[in-house]
């Protein structure tokens, strides 16, 4: 009989120094981000990204579920934010006409202000942690392995409904 070790591919020493560098860097880039936004733009990084869903939404807006399922919260968080940003006057709630169950976010012209206020900061945050720092080959390299990672655990149907995996 089989032990459980015996089925388990562990790591070997570069594996768990690369699993290790990606950890720490996805931690430190996540508190830069936030750090730079919530000084910047009085927000967190997950909101920022909840805006710019909206914003490229159709008609700035997007069913509540689709929100929550695009940024990869759960519905309660994504209502405790939403109900943030409604309180600040970026974003508002409507009832789905087609399905009275269902809510629609919609980005109101406050928040895209905010939004577009916000962004050149973001962005030349973006550029100063990955971007300045990679040669252009590692650039194109880092993308290709994130996409074929995002394309591995991403579940087909939604996979076709975000263009940055192509």
């Amino acid at each position: 009989m089989k032990t459980h070790d015996e089925d388990t591919r562990w790591l070997n020493d570069e594996e768990q120094r690369t699993w290790r560098a990606y950890l720490h860097a996805t931690m430190l880039l996540e508190d830069h981000l936030d750090r730079q936004l919530q000084r910047d733009a009085k927000m967190p990084h997950v909101y920022y990204g909840l805006l710019v869903q909206l914003s490229q939404a159709p008609r700035r807006r997007m069913r509540m579920t689709e929100l929550a399922r695009n940024a990869k919260i759960t519905r309660s968080r994504l209502s405790h934010a939403v109900a943030r940003l409604e309180q600040h006057g970026w974003v508002r709630r409507e009832d789905c006409p087609s399905d009275k169950r269902g809510q629609n976010a919609i980005l109101t012209d406050a928040g895209y202000k905010v939004l577009k206020e916000s962004a050149p900061g973001h962005v030349a945050a973006v550029r100063q942690a990955i971007f300045d720092r990679l040669s252009t080959e590692q650039q194109k390299s880092l993308g290709e392995i994130m996409r074929i990672i995002a394309e591995g655990l991403q579940p087909n149907e939604a996979g076709a409904d975000l263009p940055w995996l192509r």
